[in-house]
């Protein structure tokens, strides 16, 4: 036996690193390559005279299709319906709905508190007590439209 001489228990050890890898750091990367590399310890185990080289030339295209297998089909399986497609887009969920300006519009910015929180809006003026519409929810702020003016107009 050289120095050189991999027999089919050391792939066998590579997968068992290779799925510690991937237990400290998931990511599904790490899976795929030991799982190369069990084939490649399993193929040498039944043809144990296979040349190093080869079996670094199966790992590696075994490891390559496997992970470009994943990101073709495992990843695009991600589309699932759900009865709450708004449930982590918070801002998202105030579009369409209808608020009391807390502080006025001015140079296109205000205030309005919607359930719990207060969130800046941007949009035309207008005054405080105002209906305004949220059509659009950029980060932490919104971008409203005023659909009711509830300020009384000044009498002459």
């Amino acid at each position: 036996m050289d120095a050189l001489d991999i027999v089919f228990w050391h792939w066998w050890v590579l997968t068992i690193l290779l799925l510690g890898i991937e237990i400290l750091a998931p990511g599904f990367f790490f899976l795929w390559l030991s799982i190369a590399a069990l084939v490649v310890g399993t193929v040498l185990l039944l043809i144990p005279s296979i040349p190093l080289d080869l079996q670094i030339v199966i790992f590696s295209a075994l490891s390559i299709i496997s992970v470009l297998a994943w990101r073709r089909f495992g990843l695009s399986n991600n589309d699932i319906e759900t009865d709450q497609p708004l449930l982590n887009k918070r801002g998202a969920q105030y579009i369409g709905r209808t608020f009391s300006l807390l502080e006025p519009i001015k140079n296109g910015r205000g205030k309005i508190k919607a359930d719990d929180t207060l969130w800046t809006v941007t949009g035309e003026d207008c005054p405080v007590g105002s209906q305004v519409e949220v059509v659009e929810a950029n980060g932490t702020m919104f971008a409203v439209k005023c659909i009711a003016n509830t300020e009384t107009p000044p009498t002459a």
